[in-house]
């Protein structure tokens, strides 16, 4: 169940998530938050036990409102396979550039509490989605090559995910700066969609 938060709450949970984003976890105090709050450190500590406890919630909600929105993106009814591909990417790169903490977040709950993060993310919901049911119908018609439709949302999330976990690699051996990154990032919204359709297609 989704904890309700009083004025005082919210207000702590924004402040935290501007000053994550713009130092990060490590350079983050939560003297800094509370007095980006305009609160007290003592108030700060009786809403959110812990700094970790704070970032802990804001990633989960930031997860479950992105994943909401995307469920209506997998089941829209009107859009085709193609198309539901290229919201995906954009969406999902989308979130990743203004959230850089998320990716390795997400590795560590995967890690740590694999069956509570599977109901946030909604994994069920996903595999039972008009996405994978356009891909098994192609697959039905000859269009697309016969495969377990884990490969199919595995592979989708793995191109879109995995260049951020591994951007400090990246970022070194291309010598770019995060600007430039999110740029290449930004340039594989369309590569995505097109690389999944080849690897798929007959």
């Amino acid at each position: 169940m989704e904890a309700k938060y009083s004025n005082t709450g919210i207000k702590i949970k924004d402040a935290a998530k501007c000053l994550f984003l713009k130092k990060g976890y490590s350079a983050t105090t939560t003297r800094e938050i509370a007095k980006e709050s305009s609160i007290n450190l003592a108030l700060l500590n009786y809403y959110f036990t812990s700094k970790r406890k704070l970032f802990e919630i804001i990633m989960l909600e930031t997860i479950r409102d992105f994943m909401s929105k995307m469920v209506e993106v997998y089941n829209d009814e009107k859009t085709t396979l193609e198309e539901k591909l290229k919201l995906t990417s954009s969406k999902y790169i989308d979130m990743i550039i203004a959230e850089p903490h998320l990716p390795m977040f997400v590795v560590n709950e995967l890690k740590n509490n694999p069956s509570s993060f599977l109901k946030i993310i909604r994994g069920k919901m996903i595999m039972e989605s008009k996405l994978v049911d356009q891909y098994n119908d192609g697959v039905k018609k000859g269009l697309y090559k016969k495969g377990d439709p884990i490969h199919f949302v595995t592979n989708i999330l793995s191109l879109i995910v995995f260049p951020f976990i591994s951007s400090p690699i990246i970022i070194k051996m291309k010598k770019l700066s995060r600007k430039e990154f999110n740029e290449m990032m930004n340039e594989r919204k369309k590569l995505i969609p097109k690389w999944v359709i080849q690897m798929i297609k007959k």
